[in-house]
């Protein structure tokens, strides 16, 4: 018998081979079962290649650690056949690992398969040796090697099938398992070559025309190598694209997850707002109407709420509004819903199983409220009125249903506060009042019914005049000329202020740019900001909008905002002041002295003007008290280097005692009454005091 022996160079290069091979296959079961589609057929052919090609290189390069007495050289056909038989026997591992499930039957059968396709290569690659005469193969060896290759294709198959997920420290592992399965393999294939027994005088008909070692070995295995790390880079540079792309998935589910809690949901407390409520109450009436029953719209509103946000701070009321809501809340049903749709308002939907219990459910919200509430080491004590609209019955929309509530509300509150009132027919004419005058606001704008009347701002000490202030008219079809407080409420409610306030704004503009054409460029026109208008995002772009479009410079325009919304929140309105001033808009502070005042914050403030409400000025002439404020604020606004403006001048007597005082300018009844633009003009060019409409 020819005796042989072993490179343990290159023995040693085989197994290490084979471990990379291994790895390379574990890496690309895990591809495979995350891509969908196409991609699937793509990590499949391409790992069947790579790990055939890892699997038979591992065996290629045992045979060339194989030496014989003899020369040695393999058949180019064969070795090719050995080659694909390979690449087919880990094509099918891949495909069967990718399935979702692996039963021990499926397991077994695919292990049978893929070691008969492994032996069935190793002995392929024998037989390009083309040995005369032919190898002769111990018994025992020969079946033993069958068992490891059927034996280590199991191992691997449940191996790859439980590693395919990622999960953590999952490289880790996959690299010991390599370890294992390349172990495996080697162990199938040099017990396969110790199993080949060559007898003396053998000759290797493939040393003649064949491949021969010599060189042969660094061909293999530089190609193998190049083969596998294409494959592994390309798998791992793969999974951390995806890795990438599902973490910014992740991030914009997020984001849109709170991009949606933001629209829908008020951001003081965390309730519904009115838009999710609308969608709630929608919802209700279509399942009553599918299902029966009945539903309740209760309408809360806080009594005395006002008193102790100023007295304490818009901080310890925001504060105070999140501990209704909190205690609102732990008494209801995960079908209820809880919405704050503004201010000291809730809006309450509850299912009921008749109509009868929201009684008992109002009076337990009254009872809830009316208890003391400790916020930051203060008892605070309010009440609340309770207005209740049931469905069916009370409204055939959301809209309808909320007005009739609202009414109740206010019915309740004109019986005594801390209380509730049911919705009945002697509402009715209200709220439908009410409920028309909404849709006609909505249709003011579209068809031009609003329009400006201007009231004359005049120097006090002088007496000519220096602007206006831009008021509001509402000529409505049936009811004639409206004033603001008429619908100014209503279009708070709604939101419809937001498009309302941005046509005043354009619309004051416009004429004030024709003023300033005929040369009263040391004029400026005051227009008022609504609270919900302040807090708008879009504020200071519309501004900014509305002077580029007319042409007007930005000191031309005063906006005018009450003390109560600037200091609501102080550090927020500093950020959208300071960029209106910026801009070289004028900012003067409305109504000062009878909100919640911090001087603190006052200083910082970016206004140029402060406003003496006409609450003060009315009762000067016979309140010590007043003429003694009115006197402290003009001071105060001195000190700060701020103009004084006093509005509601209606006697000399205030006139002389507000010029004295050392105003800047005043208006009034006394100067000049609201009028519309043309009108305005014509007494401005006659150089008299407007007189009253």
């Amino acid at each position: 018998m020819l005796i042989g022996n072993y490179s343990f160079t290159l023995v040693f290069i085989s197994l290490c081979v084979a471990i990379l091979a291994s790895y390379t296959a574990l890496d690309l079961t895990g591809r495979i079962a995350s891509a969908r589609g196409r991609a699937v057929h793509f990590w499949t052919a391409g790992g069947a290649l790579a790990m055939g090609v890892g699997v038979w290189s591992m065996h290629f390069i045992g045979m060339l650690a194989f030496k014989l007495p003899i020369d040695l050289g393999y058949d180019i056909a064969i070795t090719a056949l050995s080659l694909l038989i390979a690449v087919l026997s880990c094509g099918f591992a891949l495909w069967l690992v990718s399935q979702p499930k692996l039963p021990i039957w499926q397991l077994a059968f695919g292990a049978l398969v893929m070691g008969a396709g492994i032996s069935a290569m190793h002995y392929t690659g024998m037989a390009a040796l083309r040995m005369t005469p032919g190898i002769d193969y111990d018994p025992t060896l020969f079946g033993a090697s069958l068992l490891i290759a059927v034996g280590a294709s199991a191992a691997a198959l449940g191996i790859a099938f439980r590693l395919r997920q990622h999960s953590p420290y999952v490289r880790l592992i996959r690299g010991g398992a390599a370890v294992i399965m390349g172990i495996a393999i080697v162990g199938m294939h040099y017990t396969g070559m110790a199993a080949a027994q060559f007898p003396d005088g053998s000759f290797c008909g493939a040393s003649l025309d064949g491949l021969k070692g010599n060189g042969l070995d660094n061909l293999v295995l530089i190609t193998t190598l190049a083969v596998l790390s294409i494959a592994l880079l390309t798998s791992i540079l793969d999974a951390r694209l995806e890795t990438r792309t599902a973490d910014l998935a992740h991030s914009l589910t997020l984001a849109n997850r709170e991009l949606t809690q933001l629209a829908l949901h008020d951001t003081l407390t965390g309730l519904p707002n009115r838009m999710l409520l609308d969608d709630r109450i929608n919802q209700a009436m279509k399942k009553v109407e599918e299902q029966g029953g009945c539903f309740a719209l209760m309408f809360i509103d806080l009594d005395g709420f006002k008193p102790v946000n100023d007295a304490f701070g818009h901080h310890m009321g925001d504060q105070l509004l999140r501990e209704v809501g909190v205690r609102l809340r732990e008494d209801l049903r995960s079908q209820d819903t809880l919405a704050r749709i503004g201010g000291d308002e809730f809006v309450l939907l509850v299912r009921l199983s008749e109509p009868d219990d929201a009684l008992g459910l109002a009076a337990r919200q009254v009872g809830l409220l009316g208890q003391a509430f400790r916020v930051a080491e203060h008892d605070l004590q309010i009440s609340a009125s309770v207005g209740i609209a049931l469905y069916p019955g009370n409204g055939l929309s959301a809209q309808e249903l909320l007005m009739n509530a609202d009414a109740a509300m206010y019915h309740a509150k004109g019986s005594g506060k801390n209380g509730y009132s049911f919705f009945d027919a002697s509402m009715n004419s209200n709220a439908r009042k009410q409920l028309q005058l909404l849709q006609d606001l909505r249709a003011a704008l579209e068809h031009s019914q609003f329009s400006l009347y201007f009231q004359p701002k005049f120097d006090a000490a002088s007496g000519r005049p220096v602007g206006a202030e831009a008021l509001l008219r509402w000529q409505h079809p049936t009811q004639g000329m409206l004033l603001p407080d008429k619908f100014i409420d209503l279009a708070e409610k709604t939101g419809l202020i937001i498009a309302i306030g941005e046509w005043v704004l354009n619309e004051a503009c416009r004429q004030m740019r024709e003023w300033y054409v005929l040369g009263y460029t040391d004029w400026r026109i005051a227009v008022n900001l609504s609270a919900l208008q302040f807090c708008h995002a879009g504020l200071v772009q519309s501004v900014a909008k509305a002077l580029a479009t007319h042409h007007l410079p930005a000191n031309s325009l005063t906006l005018e905002i009450t003390e109560t919304t600037a200091m609501s929140d102080a550090d927020a309105s500093m950020t959208v002041l300071q960029e209106l001033s910026d801009m070289g808009v004028d900012l003067s502070i409305d109504d000062f002295g009878t909100g919640y005042s911090s001087l603190m914050y006052l200083k910082r403030l970016p206004a140029n003007e402060l406003k003496i409400d006409r609450g003060f000025v009315r009762d000067l002439e016979h309140d010590s008290d007043d003429a003694a404020i009115v006197s402290a604020i003009v001071a105060l606004g001195q000190a700060l280097g701020l103009r004084i403006v006093a509005e509601g001048v209606e006697t000399d007597v205030q006139q002389d005692f507000l010029t004295q005082l050392g105003c800047d300018s005043l208006q009034g009844y006394l100067l000049g009454h609201p009028m519309p633009a043309d009108r305005f003009m014509q007494n401005i060019a006659r150089g008299e005091a407007p007189a009253a409409v």
